[in-house]
């Protein structure tokens, strides 16, 4: 293992605080850090939580609330686990949440469709997944309020000074877009961490689990090679819902000072613990079937979570899941003494899909990446699973890779990895994860035969310019490597009659599309139709850019704009600003309103 490399001092101007939400599947953390200018910033967790004081050193509290009948949160976090919920619970008709997060995906996103959607609890009535994680938000913030106020010198004092000015970092699976983005930026604002002003924007950022556990691992001893030759790395953040798998591998060149880039476009795999439950559910609802005992399918299953899954080293050996007392026994179905006996090679069936999906989502990384690649590193709650490591590493490491997992609490990955993300800063180039571009109208051309196949849909402007439409004009190819601040330019232009110019005066939009499918250059959309989607819509405020007048061919006047649309898509969320010419031909940039599509 490689050392950790040194970070600076703060040079801030005035104390600042910085919180990093981790909102999992099954459980959260929070990290956070105190920047004192002059003060080399440290990395902390909160390890106390509400309900959780008994439990030395908890960083990480169940993703559950309770709500009761009239939509008011009443139990959050390890409270929701206390003695006594679950009967006041189920007396007071009071409703669980859970797994709440998995609502926020992408339905577009691979393996994320309606088979996911079966196995997630539904959301309360007159809940959106927005109000569910804005009320999670508070809770989170709460805890850390309280934390930071009991555990260091001077707390309330400490929280004072930066009440009302704190930087926050919320993480997101690999596979999450701007849409999930921009829903998480809603819960925010709703939670009341930051106002829906552009300064408040400015202090939330997002990383996706991917990259924080890369800052994780850097922090944590990477191997020597990939410090010191530049070795690429694939990153494995097995937690309670996806598998996020992302490569990176360090910039060798003396410009670049130590940072990394990312090598292949990141995955997501909705193959998490969480699946595993599942998995173990289904087998034993129809393997109970015929018992009493299925009529405890819940129950078993929340103990299998508990002991038997994380325990689980070999398959050659029987299970043991203990859920009842000694009067609990059906020899027929090998329960004895409120213990149920499973087979291991049963237990091991379990686990395989997530196998499975790990061995081949690192090969298709390997064959993918822009360098060798020659780590892989096991971080997130379902990667501290030794059978789940050990299978892996069979399948792996004969291929070349060596496999390792940090010996630090892997569990706190995430949310340590995103104040790091924050502090370090240590991507600073990443891979387009599908191409980008934009529909479009384009000039016939009788010479291209692609052309001519579209000759019926040929129409004219109102300049007399004969145009194809639904053509794809791609802005960002797939897997292209691309840095934070390299700017994607397009060229476009509106035109209008003088009546519609008059309606349109204020503002028009302008779409980024996304091609989801396997074709290496998609160019039409009339071609695998269903793989394109509109990503988002930038608002275009037309006051601002010079209208020019002309006059149309067969006569009459209408009104022309022409503007360049600026993408930066290599941040971890997207930015887009439009730039024109004023009279004196210079150069003037407004920032862009991103809309996303509900539908994506």
């Amino acid at each position: 293992m490689a050392s950790r490399p040194s970070r600076s001092p703060f040079n801030g101007p005035r104390r600042k605080l910085v919180l990093a939400f981790d909102v999992g599947t099954t459980f959260s953390g929070i990290s956070y850090s105190v920047l004192d200018p002059g003060r080399t910033p440290e990395v902390k967790g909160v390890t106390k939580f509400p309900a959780h004081d008994h439990i030395s050193g908890a960083s990480k509290i169940p993703t559950i609330i309770y709500y009761d009948r009239n939509g008011e949160v009443r139990a959050v976090g390890a409270e929701a686990l206390r003695d006594g919920v679950q009967e006041q619970a189920e007396d007071e008709q009071w409703v669980k949440v859970e797994w709440f997060k998995l609502h926020l995906r992408s339905r577009l996103a691979p393996g994320a469709g309606q088979e996911v959607t079966n196995k997630i609890p539904p959301l309360p009535l007159n809940k959106t997944v927005v109000d569910v994680f804005a009320d999670f938000l508070i809770y989170l913030f709460e805890c850390a309020s309280i934390y930071i106020k009991e555990t260091h010198a001077n707390g309330a004092d400490l929280w004072a000074s930066v009440k009302g000015q704190i930087d926050f970092v919320l993480s997101h699976p690999n596979g999450w877009e701007g849409k999930q983005q921009n829903q998480m930026r809603q819960a925010a604002i709703l939670a009341g961490l930051i106002p829906d002003t552009p300064a408040g924007n400015e202090r939330l950022s997002f990383v996706t689990e991917g990259e924080a556990s890369l800052h994780f691992a850097i922090q944590n001893g990477l191997p020597t090679g990939a410090l010191t030759k530049g070795e690429g790395i694939v990153i494995i953040d097995a937690g309670g819902g996806t598998i996020d798998i992302s490569s990176y591998s360090r910039n060798m060149s003396p410009a670049a000072k130590g940072s990394f880039e990312e090598i292949a476009a990141p995955q997501c795999h909705f193959q998490g613990s969480v699946f595993v439950n599942d998995n173990a559910r289904s087998f034993l609802q129809y393997y109970l079937a015929d018992s009493p005992y299925v009529d405890d399918l819940e129950h078993i299953t929340r103990c299998f979570d508990k002991t038997t899954k994380p325990r689980f080293r070999n398959a050659s050996e029987p299970q043991y899941v203990r859920f009842g007392s000694v009067r609990d026994n059906d020899a027929a179905v090998n329960i004895r003494s409120g213990q149920l006996k499973l087979l291991g090679t049963d237990v091991a069936l379990f686990f395989q899909p997530a196998i499975d999906c790990i061995v081949k989502a690192v090969q298709e990384q390997r064959h993918a990446a822009h360098k060798t690649i020659s780590h892989v590193i096991f971080v997130g709650g379902f990667g501290a699973s030794d059978y789940l490591l050990n299978q892996v590493t069979k399948v792996l490491q004969p291929l070349g890779l060596s496999i390792l997992r940090p010996e630090s609490h892997v569990n706190k990955a995430v949310s340590d990895g995103a104040i790091s993300f924050y502090l370090d800063h240590f991507v600073r180039t990443r891979v387009a994860k599908l191409t980008y571009g934009k529909v479009c109208d384009t000039p016939y051309n009788a010479d291209l035969p692609a052309h001519r196949a579209r000759v019926s849909t040929v129409y004219k402007t109102l300049s007399g310019d004969r145009l194809v439409p639904n053509a794809f004009d791609i802005i960002l190819p797939k897997n292209t490597q691309i840095s934070e601040v390299k700017e994607f330019r397009r060229p476009y232009y509106q035109n209008w009659d003088a009546d519609e110019f008059i309606q349109s005066l204020n503002s028009c939009s302008s779409s980024v599309w996304c091609y989801r499918g396997l074709l290496a250059d998609p160019r039409w959309l009339d071609l695998e139709e269903d793989n394109y989607t509109q990503l988002c819509s930038i608002d275009i405020d037309l006051s601002k850019l010079p209208v020019e007048k002309q006059t149309k061919p067969a006569g009459g006047i209408y009104y022309f704009v022409k503007y360049d649309v600026v993408l930066i898509f290599g941040l971890t969320e997207l930015k887009a600003q439009v730039a024109w010419r004023d009279k004196n031909n210079v150069e003037k940039r407004t920032e862009a309103k991103i809309i996303y599509d509900p539908d994506t």
